[in-house]
C-alpha cells in the first residue's frame, strides 16, 4: 500500500540523487531506505529507477509515483497553510537580518515565495552593519537573521540552513595555481579582498587565518560581490567567496579557483529565532523554503 512516507522517500531521492543522502533527510539507513522502496516496486511489480547510477535514474512508473509525491506534497502545504490562517489568522510580519552579504542569491527567491503563499505577512529586511545580529531579536528589532554561526543563546533557537564550500579566487596569471591547494601561509604574501565586516564574521578567519596566527600582507574591501571579483581578475588581490555567489562567473572562467587546504574551506548557515517566532506556521514554511530554494537552485550547496 502507498503511504505518505513511501513519497517523502521519493523525493527525497529526487534532490538528493542517491540512496544514502535521501536516507539521511527521511531519518533512515541506506539498507532501510532501499527496503521501504524495494517493498513499493513489489507492491506494483515495476521497477523505479535504475540502481546503480548517479544521479539515480527514474523508470516511467518511478516518474509516474514522483509526479503524485510532490502533488500531494503542495497539497498537503496548502490544506497546512490554509489550517494554519484559520487558527492563527493571515496577518503577521517577517523582518529578516542578513549577516551574510551574498545571501540575497537565495534569500531573494525565497521571500518571493513565501510572499505568494502568504500574501498578508508583511515581509521587510533589516538593513544596516550589526555588530549583534542576534541581538536584533533580542531587542524585537528583527524576527529572523541569517547567521553563520549557532552559538548557544538563552531564548534563542538556530535551525540548520546549509552548509558550502569557499574557493580561494584568484587570477588566471597567478603563481598560485601551480599549487594544489594553498594554505595559510600562503596569505602571508596576499592582497586579501573582503566585504566590509569584522574578521570575527568571516570563515577564512576564524577556521583558517587565526588558529595559524597569519595576517595577510594587505587588505581591501568592498561592498559588491561583482567588485571582488573584477579586482581579483585584475590580479589586485585573492578572495574567498561561497561557491553559490560566484558560480556563474566560474562556470565562464571568468576568474580562477582552487582550494583552501586539502580538505577545502567549508561554512554553514542558520536561520536564528525566538522560541516564540519558531512557533508560527509562516515563519516554519519560510525557513523550509529557504532550504528548498537552495537546494533547487544551487547543486553545490548540501542541506543540513
Amino acid at each position: 500500500m502507498l503511504e505518505l512516507r513511501h513519497l517523502q522517500s521519493l523525493i527525497a531521492l529526487a534532490e538528493t540523487g542517491n540512496l544514502t543522502r535521501a536516507g539521511q533527510r527521511v531519518s533512515l539507513s541506506q539498507s532501510a531506505l532501499s527496503h521501504q522502496m524495494r517493498t513499493l516496486e513489489d507492491h506494483y511489480g515495476l521497477e523505479l529507477f535504475q540502481r546503480k547510477t548517479s544521479p539515480i535514474k527514474w523508470t516511467r512508473a518511478g516518474e509516474r509515483l514522483l509526479l503524485l509525491a510532490y502533488d500531494s506534497q503542495r497539497l498537503i502545504a496548502d490544506a497546512g497553510r490554509d489550517l494554519a490562517r484559520i487558527g492563527e489568522g493571515t496577518a503577521g510580519s517577517l523582518r529578516i537580518a542578513v549577516e551574510c552579504h551574498s545571501c540575497f542569491d537565495w534569500l531573494m527567491p525565497a521571500m518571493d515565495e513565501l510572499r505568494e503563499a502568504w500574501p498578508d505577512v508583511e515581509m521587510d529586511l533589516v538593513s544596516g552593519f550589526h555588530p549583534d545580529p542576534v541581538g536584533l531579536l533580542d531587542e524585537d528589532r528583527a524576527d529572523l537573521v541569517i547567521v553563520t554561526q549557532s552559538k548557544r543563546r538563552k531564548g534563542i533557537l538556530h535551525h540548520p540552513l546549509f552548509e558550502y564550500d569557499m574557493p580561494l579566487l584568484l587570477a588566471h596569471e597567478h603563481p598560485l595555481l601551480k599549487k594544489s591547494h594553498v594554505t595559510a601561509r600562503d596569505f602571508l604574501r596576499e592582497t586579501l579582498i573582503t566585504y566590509p565586516i569584522p574578521d570575527n564574521r568571516m570563515d577564512l578567519f576564524r577556521q583558517i587565518l587565526e588558529p595559524a596566527g597569519i595576517e595577510p600582507a594587505q587588505r581591501r574591501t568592498t561592498e559588491l560581490t561583482i567588485a571582488i571579483l573584477q579586482l581579483v581578475k585584475s590580479n589586485r588581490g585573492v578572495a574567498t567567496l561561497p561557491r553559490w555567489a560566484v558560480q556563474p562567473y566560474l562556470e565562464r572562467d571568468y576568474v580562477a579557483e582552487m582550494p583552501i587546504t586539502a580538505k577545502g574551506l567549508h561554512a554553514s548557515l542558520f536561520a536564528a529565532t525566538t522560541r516564540a517566532a519558531a512557533s508560527q506556521t509562516f515563519m516554519k514554511e519560510f525557513i523550509s523554503t529557504i532550504r528548498a530554494t537552495a537546494d533547487r537552485n544551487f547543486p553545490s550547496v548540501t542541506l543540513l
